[in-house]
């Protein structure tokens, strides 16, 4: 694995994490964030996705340390639909009224999509240094 690539995932794994504490501490503040109002009987959303963040966040963490070249790329993959999926899903939202803020975070949807397609599948597959899966 490439050390950009590592790095990515360290970065991801944090920022995902701090996501997941937010959520799960004060559910209310990211949907809040783009003037999404929350009541206390619709937490528990939050906590579900606080949740799946944190599983996110550990996979992404572990996976600066694989070098399986097919692991590699299915755990990337993964992160990849994950958050072109959560971007299309924030873009549906905009256009039924969420507030304009929301863009910011398609638009970081976009670099991490962008970064992980570069440096974990485009670079890492075109790179003949790369650790074979099936050498192992």
């Amino acid at each position: 694995m490439n050390s950009t690539l590592r790095i990515l995932f360290i970065v991801h794994a944090l920022v995902t994490f701090a996501a997941a504490v937010v959520l799960i501490a004060a559910p209310a503040a990211i949907p809040g964030a783009v003037d999404i109002k929350m009541g206390q009987d619709q937490f528990l959303l939050c906590y579900f996705l606080g949740a799946a963040e944190l599983a996110i966040a550990y996979l992404s963490f572990q996976s600066r340390k694989i070098t399986d070249a097919k692991a590699l790329r299915i755990i990337v993959i993964s992160f990849i639909i994950f958050h072109t999926a959560t971007g299309l899903l924030e873009a549906f939202g905009a256009t039924q009224g969420i507030s304009p803020k929301i863009i910011a975070n398609i638009v970081l949807r976009i670099l991490i999509v962008s970064l992980l397609y570069y440096f974990g599948l485009h670079r890492y597959s075109n790179n003949p240094n790369k650790q074979n899966s099936s050498a192992q």
